[in-house]
């Protein structure tokens, strides 16, 4: 039997130690044989993660009706709790973008089937502005969003088109997502997070605490929002919309992955139209690049870089709730389930690590305990101390250290190559960078 790493997630707490996968009994595979036992296990972690994820986004939607049904402290409270649980399981399933599987595909009978899901899911920064009101840079409250308009709504920006908003529905927010601009996010989690917690920036000074004060705060919406403000029942029907948008593009993506799935299928082979199957060389390119892209360009960069090296607030990941220090967690975390064929502390399999020598595989772990202490400190200060957004200020002590965080995972992304190479994939580092990414 195998032992890796374990890892397990306490409550919203994050403890990680290393080990070294090891053999018992060792086998042969032929080559061909050793990849389909890695898409294997692939498939069977997509499949829990995804499980997970739907589960704790249903447990989010029945939150957010019994909070819209009897608005209250106590039930807004739990939604918000319910929204932080369903992060951590989402959070890890991030690590299965970028492959071209059913979650974000770009080309092929995958994007046919499922289009790019992940946009409606997790699309952000948003300009909150397009869903609901905010304190300008002028202190003054603004107009002209979904919420409080009647009839058809503009929202504004490239090739926009206008959408009947009379009643907000899921059919509307999401033919409003992305619609006009990538920043015209109207559906998915940080939709929901911003309706939940409302503003936590100062929109005249992104690192000024003008707007809710102190170090541990976060967004503070009134319940009033909910209650006695004029467009309190549109604001209810767009918070169980976006819930209900999430659980229905979950129960596609999950669908996707449970045995006898139509992409579980075509990953092992096994597809009905076989036109359909994937070659097995060809899912591990896209895999690993996947994995590579994800972790450098997408975690490091645009979640990390952009927001410390700005420095600004805006930037965060999930900057309502400040929570971003969970979504690096997350975020790692799932990488690190696919790399090591584990998940919640349980083996699924053969697993990429596996295959690397024993001093490239040691090196790789070296650099993992490294990159996981600093997310522990982030972590462990983000609830004790400071959030996320005060740790990013450029005489905060921990900017630094997580300058040095985004350069190790922009490291650990190019140890893709390696491991792609271990497991007979042709894989560069140009190939694991994303060209797009922002530039810095």
């Amino acid at each position: 039997m195998r032992q890796h790493t374990k890892h397990f997630l306490l409550g919203l707490g994050l403890a990680l130690t290393l080990s070294l996968p090891l053999h018992a009994v060792s086998t042969v595979k032929t080559p061909v044989a050793a990849q389909e036992a890695l898409l294997l296990t692939y498939a069977k972690i997509a499949n829990a993660n995804y499980a997970d994820a739907l589960r704790d986004a249903k447990a989010l939607q029945r939150a957010v009706k019994a909070f819209t049904d009897t608005p209250t402290e106590q039930t807004l409270s739990m939604a918000k709790a319910a929204w932080l649980i369903a992060r951590e399981s989402y959070g890890q399933s991030e690590a299965f973008r970028l492959s071209n599987g059913p979650i974000d595909a770009e080309e092929g009978w995958v994007f046919e089937k499922y289009r790019s899901l992940s946009e409606q899911l997790n699309a952000w920064p948003l300009d909150e502005n397009l869903i609901d009101y905010t304190i300008d840079a002028h202190g003054k409250r603004t107009t002209g969003n979904i919420i409080d308009t009647r009839g058809r709504f503009d929202p504004g920006g490239e090739d926009a088109s206008a959408v009947d908003v009379s009643t907000i529905t899921v059919e509307a927010i999401t033919a409003l997502n992305e619609n006009g601009g990538d920043a015209n996010v109207a559906t998915g989690y940080h939709a929901v997070e911003f309706l939940l917690w409302g503003q936590d920036q100062d929109y005249a000074n992104f690192m000024k605490d003008a707007v809710t004060h102190g170090p541990m705060v976060a967004g503070q919406r009134p319940l009033s929002d909910y209650t006695t403000d004029k467009n309190a029942d549109r604001r209810k029907a767009y918070l169980n919309a976006a819930a209900a948008k999430i659980v229905s593009d979950l129960e596609v993506v999950s669908r996707a992955w449970r045995e006898g799935g139509a992409y579980r299928n075509a990953l092992l082979h096994k597809a009905k139209e076989s036109s359909r199957n994937i070659a097995p060389q060809k899912a591990l390119k896209q895999i690993f690049k996947g994995m590579g892209v994800f972790i450098k360009s997408e975690v490091a960069n645009e979640r990390i870089a952009i927001a410390v090296l700005t420095p600004s607030e805006e930037d965060e990941h999930s900057c309502f709730s400040d929570n971003t220090h969970r979504d690096i967690a997350a975020n790692y975390q799932g990488f690190k389930n696919i790399l090591l064929g584990t998940y919640n502390g349980m083996d699924y399999g053969d697993a990429p690590i596996d295959a690397m020598s024993a001093e490239a595989k040691t090196q790789l772990l070296s650099l993992m305990a490294k990159i996981e202490r600093t997310i522990a400190l982030i972590d462990a200060v983000a609830r004790t101390s400071r959030h996320f957004d005060y740790q990013i200020r450029p005489n905060d002590p921990m900017a630094r250290k997580i300058v040095k965080l985004k350069n190790q995972l922009r490291k650990l992304g190019d140890k893709m190559v390696s491991v792609a190479a271990a497991n007979g994939i042709d894989l560069s580092k140009k190939e694991v960078t994303n060209a797009k990414e922002t530039k810095l």
